[in-house]
């Protein structure tokens, strides 16, 4: 059942405060009018009212229910906490990892590469859990993260590259081919793939990123690819 708020003044409705620890009075407040339309299949009258009500639960939380009220009967909603779903750096027991990464620009990649190496041993990732894979360029990279990904071995796939910004427009295909390949690979396969391929205007603001000035991505990368793999692991399956 879907439901919209619009004004309209024939409508009242109270919201109530109720402390079941005494901690403070209860009290009602007035609303602004409101009236609710509701979508579903079958024709309600235009008669309806309704109220809210939130109150506090033994752990002093907050929980609220929606009344309804048409010709005499009443339904009742009661809500629950919100549920946050997160991803956990602090626990990599079995995970296993793939890196796939593109030889041209070596001299960037290859620090980018180091720097995800170094954090999944930082995390407690063990090397025998860590396959990397050599790629010819960032071009090709998406292929392989795909076959990586369908393959069942790995919890999540890291993407290393660098694309670097020339004086003809072959930056702009490969930097979109690069992004587009990694993100059907993650979509196809269903596992994580993560996109740590930098596309920089020049060779310096790819070695500031490379553990220069700005942090080194493939270690940022990395981390994304802990926290990606503890999310589906532990609550999305």
């Amino acid at each position: 059942m879907a439901f919209s708020a619009t004004n309209a003044a024939a409508a009242t409705y109270s919201l109530k405060f109720v402390d079941n620890n005494s901690h403070f009075s209860s009290q009602t407040k007035s609303l602004r009018p409101f009236s609710l339309t509701f979508g579903t299949k079958q024709s309600y009258p235009s008669s309806l009212s309704s109220s809210i009500q939130f109150q506090t639960t033994k752990n002093n939380d907050f929980d609220f229910g929606l009344t309804i009220s048409r010709n005499g009967r009443s339904d009742f909603a009661s809500t629950e906490a919100v549920r946050v779903l997160t991803g956990s750096v602090t626990s990599t027991h079995g995970f296993r990892f793939a890196l796939v990464v593109a030889r041209f620009n070596e001299i960037i990649t290859r620090p980018l590469l180091e720097g995800a190496l170094d954090t999944f041993k930082k995390y407690s990732v063990q090397d025998e859990d860590i396959d990397v894979v050599w790629v010819p360029g960032s071009f090709e990279i998406g292929i392989i993260a795909e076959k990586l990904g369908m393959s069942g071995k790995y919890n999540a796939v890291v993407c290393i590259g660098a694309v670097i910004r020339g004086e003809t427009t072959h930056y702009d295909s490969v930097a979109n081919s690069a992004a587009t390949g990694v993100l059907n690979a993650s979509l196809k396969s269903g596992v994580p793939c993560v996109f740590g391929v930098l596309t920089t205007e020049n060779m310096e603001q790819a070695m500031d990123r490379a553990g220069g000035k700005a942090g080194n991505k493939g270690s940022e990368a990395a981390l994304t690819a802990i926290e990606m793999a503890s999310l589906c692991e532990h609550h999305l399956k």
